[in-house]
């Protein structure tokens, strides 16, 4: 069986929020922020240990918010009656670094490794084992979604006073998501290139495209997949939560 592990980087502080301060008690970096009382990021572990395809957890986070993010993940690992190995280490300044430490505290056994970011709370394990099962077969899978509003190129900042340059055709565009797949000999070739290169990419997947003889495939996802950024994000993200809770309570006690 593939050993697939799964990193979530969470060491971002999180400034878009507007409290960039450190709180163990869930209430200021977006990962650690309350949802029906659980941060943000054990909504987003539960997701994956309902994953019968995942070996591994590495939760990459602040170096102060290592032991209690331990003590979060085994808090878990009980509660879901999960024997799999999950961990937190220490992240770095930047998503890439924080991934690449991740990255590097994995067994070289490691068959796959799936991307995802640690506050999008309602990826749905479906989308989850298709991705594992695309990178499986392809070697490299992201999650996308097509765009449904009209994209414009413009010039100078993306701010007011910007001008429009052109209309950029929607059928050859995706939004990307998480989680992002590939196997783990491909992104640590991926990984190797950008240190030489000096490259700092906004994903892991554009690590990777820049791989000779390597393609990312997309799997499609879902606007539920809400990676919870601003203030208001937070109120779409209590309703899909409720939404959620009442699928669970009906399937326990149908009618």
């Amino acid at each position: 069986m593939t050993r697939v592990a799964v990193i979530l980087p969470a060491a971002g502080l999180g400034t878009r929020m507007g409290r960039p301060t450190s709180e163990t008690g869930g209430t200021s970096r977006k990962q650690f922020m309350l949802l029906d009382g659980s941060p943000i990021l054990a909504h987003t572990v539960r997701k994956f240990l309902q994953s019968d395809k995942v070996s591994e957890i590495v939760v990459s986070v602040r170096a102060d918010d290592v032991e209690w993010v331990n003590e979060l993940l085994a808090d878990l690992l009980r509660k879901e009656e999960r024997s799999l190995e999950a961990r937190a280490v220490a992240g770095g300044d930047s998503r890439q670094q924080s991934v690449e430490n991740a990255f590097a505290s994995l067994p070289p056994t490691t068959g796959l490794v799936v991307v995802h970011d640690a506050v999008r709370p309602f990826v749905d394990v479906e989308t989850i084992d298709r991705a594992i099962e695309e990178a499986r077969q392809n070697g490299a899978a992201i999650v996308g979604i097509v765009p449904v509003d009209t994209v414009k190129q413009v010039s100078g900042a993306q701010a007011t006073g910007a001008k429009v340059r052109t209309t950029i055709s929607r059928e050859r565009l995706v939004l990307a998501q998480t989680p992002q797949v590939f196997q783990y000999e491909i992104l640590k070739r991926a990984f190797e290139k950008a240190r030489q290169d000096e490259f700092t990419g906004t994903d892991e997947s554009s690590l990777v495209e820049r791989l000779e003889s390597v393609e990312v495939s997309v799997v499609l996802g879902s606007d539920r997949n809400l990676k919870i950024t601003r203030p208001g994000d937070m109120e779409l993200a209590r309703l899909f939560l409720e939404q959620d809770n009442r699928r669970i309570a009906s399937r326990e006690h149908p009618s």
